[in-house]
């Protein structure tokens, strides 16, 4: 009987705390200048690859990148990533194409490149980070200047871009929920 409701006690415990991640989760383009530890961006990256992926193929690949001046070519060439100097570390999440080997199998790399940033996302606001997610794909012109500029094959597709650091406090969270546009049993 015990364990039961100790079982409840810590279920809730975690759904708790899970959906105070989520609900917290905001876009943060102010940094302190701090310094983010390879460590930390090690366990984004885990948190990356947790994430679910079409048919269980993780057809992603990421680049993390901390160099002062690389983190400021790429501000000064993505117009809504000017903020990557001030958060000193950013992450490139990359997808690819991976053939269905099933009848009417859909390419499903977008769809897991967006469930790998917004663990990313949920990750970062976890840790005490800060990140927002700046659009790479379905821009060409970003995705050319990330690839050339980061020496990608043709054949990896640039996603998004995720400045993290550590927050000034400038951004809150937003209340997003709409009941006017949930629909119960039928439209």
């Amino acid at each position: 009987m015990f364990g039961y409701f100790y079982k409840k006690i810590i279920m809730s415990t975690k759904s708790d705390s899970l959906l105070d991640v989520i609900f917290t989760r905001k876009s943060v383009r102010s940094y302190t200048g701090e310094v983010v530890s390879k460590q930390d961006l090690d366990m984004l990256l885990k948190a990356a690859m947790a994430a679910p992926s079409g048919r269980n193929q993780q057809p992603w690949a990421f680049i993390a990148v901390t160099n002062p001046d690389t983190l400021k070519q790429l501000a000064d060439g993505l117009p809504f990533a000017k903020m990557l100097p001030a958060a000193g570390s950013g992450i490139i999440i990359c997808g690819y194409s991976v053939p269905s080997t099933r009848s009417g199998g859909k390419d499903l790399w977008e769809q897991d490149c967006s469930a790998a940033t917004e663990n990313i996302l949920l990750a970062a606001e976890a840790m005490g980070l800060g990140a927002v997610w700046t659009a790479v794909h379905p821009y060409p012109d970003r995705q050319d200047f990330i690839r050339n500029m980061l020496g990608i094959p043709s054949h990896i597709y640039p996603f998004s871009l995720i400045p993290v650091g550590y927050p000034t406090g400038a951004e809150q969270p937003k209340e997003k929920y709409d009941p006017g546009i949930v629909h119960w049993e039928q439209w």
